[in-house]
């Protein structure tokens, strides 16, 4: 899907690879150096999502993403250093939509970029069961049925969502990692199982039951639960 990407980062080399990938991709690029050259870019045309680096000179990543956030429309991914776990975190609770850990791959980069894109494009229904949870597709935030927010981390909503928009259907682990790219710290082949099993666990600890996603031996996945709005 084409989209206006705006890579806002000090490192210019790293800069101009994502730029001329991305490009290969279908994407029309701009960069920025700082907080003031993304204003500048914003001001001449608005963009749906910015690659954002978490260290920059002068206004730096989390108060750029504050401010993006509450004054534009956009999807936001923070591009961060793998000592950086306090400030992901932060970035996530101010609206950031996820995070890529530096050192990381093209094909991962674009998979999030992808991920957060579909989801902001969404067109079904805004809220979607998942077991007696409800999850807001807009937001990407999972509730209780008291209206308690599930402490999620994006790429754990991802694959919710993935679930919950298909029940009953079987879905392969190469389908759930295109509908839920993982983090470079997953390994890729059978990083689904893993994160399914870490995902089971978070909604039993929240009262849910883990079997909502069942396994189908050698095939994938399948979410047992019934669609209801």
């Amino acid at each position: 899907m084409m989209a206006q990407l705006i890579v806002v980062d000090d490192d210019e080399p790293l800069s101009g690879m994502i730029e001329d990938f991305l490009t290969t991709q279908g994407h029309a690029i701009r960069c920025a150096t700082s907080g003031e050259g993304l204003n500048a870019l914003m001001a001449a045309a608005a963009a749906d999502l910015i690659l954002l680096d978490l260290n920059l000179p002068g206004e730096d990543g989390l108060s750029i993403a504050r401010r993006m956030r509450e004054h534009h429309d956009l999807g936001i991914i923070m591009l961060t250093g793998a000592g950086d776990l306090v400030d992901r975190v932060v970035g996530l609770e101010i609206g950031a939509d996820d995070y890529v850990t530096k050192p990381f791959s093209l094909n991962e980069l674009n998979a999030r970029i992808e991920a957060v894109l579909r989801r902001r494009r969404f067109n079904g229904d805004n809220i979607v069961a998942f077991g007696s949870f409800s999850l807001d597709l807009k937001r990407w935030k999972l509730f209780e049925p008291n209206g308690d927010e599930v402490a999620l981390f994006p790429t754990e909503i991802d694959l919710i969502a993935a679930f919950a928009t298909r029940p009953g259907k079987l879905l392969s682990r190469d389908e759930i990692l295109k509908l839920a790219p993982a983090h470079g710290s997953d390994p890729i082949d059978r990083s689904i199982d893993s994160r399914i099993t870490r995902l089971r666990r978070k909604l039993e600890q929240n009262g849910q039951d883990g079997d909502l996603i069942e396994t189908a031996r050698g095939s994938g996945y399948i979410y047992k639960g019934v669609a209801r709005h």
